[in-house]
């Protein structure tokens, strides 16, 4: 387990406010050494540099941790794991779905949760607006995809009322937010803060009318 990878999550998490069991902490890097290797072959992210890696995409991900609700937690356009991975690490109560079109990525995130024992991690290659599930979905989160209105459009048959819907961004996303369609509304737009990284970013929080 490489020790400059380790001293740099344990870094950023206690930086976060976290304070990981072993477990963890294991897991964590575990992932992150997984997506070195994975990621000199298949491209699954642009970071190459450990500290970017931690940074921009670990915590950039943990910022949804505050303001998980429910128990079935949907990943939509998961990538190489972010925003779900980190996550369900970090939520074993809960049941996550990551959903993803591109094989290579599916994958990889099938060798992940093998590796890290997320047994409460179910990984769909397939696109998100032909996924179908018997379960109430109480959470959407969603990191990669741009336009709010082509994301709550994919997702609209397996959003409830009652399902909350978390989409980063950088700004605000103010162009994007009018032209929601008319049964979606953001309730929330909240800035968070990412230690070390001078960048903006903001959670947009959207339900359905």
């Amino acid at each position: 387990m490489p020790l400059d990878l380790r001293e740099e999550v344990l870094e950023g998490l206690t930086k976060f406010g976290l304070q990981p069991t072993t477990k963890q902490a294991n897991q964590t890097v575990n992932y992150l050494s997984l997506l070195e290797k994975w990621n000199k072959s298949y491209n699954l992210v642009s970071t190459k540099n450990v500290s970017e890696l931690v940074e921009r995409h670990l915590l950039d991900s943990l910022t949804i941790n505050p303001f998980l609700s429910g128990r079935n937690i949907l990943d939509i356009g998961s990538g190489a794991g972010f925003p779900g991975i980190p996550l369900a690490i970090f939520n074993p109560d809960k049941n996550f779905t990551l959903v993803d079109s591109n094989g290579k990525k599916t994958q990889f995130l099938f060798q992940v949760k093998i590796t890290l024992e997320l047994c409460f991690v179910e990984i769909e290659n397939c696109r998100i607006e032909h996924y179908q599930t018997a379960r109430q979905i109480d959470m959407v989160v969603c990191r990669a995809l741009s336009n709010l209105a082509d994301v709550v459009t994919k997702i609209r048959h397996v959003v409830s009322k009652g399902c909350r819907i978390f989409v980063m961004k950088g700004k605000v996303p103010n162009a994007e937010i009018r032209a929601l369609p008319d049964d979606f509304v953001v309730v929330n737009a909240i800035k968070v803060n990412l230690p070390g990284v001078d960048i903006e970013r903001h959670l947009i929080e959207i339900c359905r009318k």
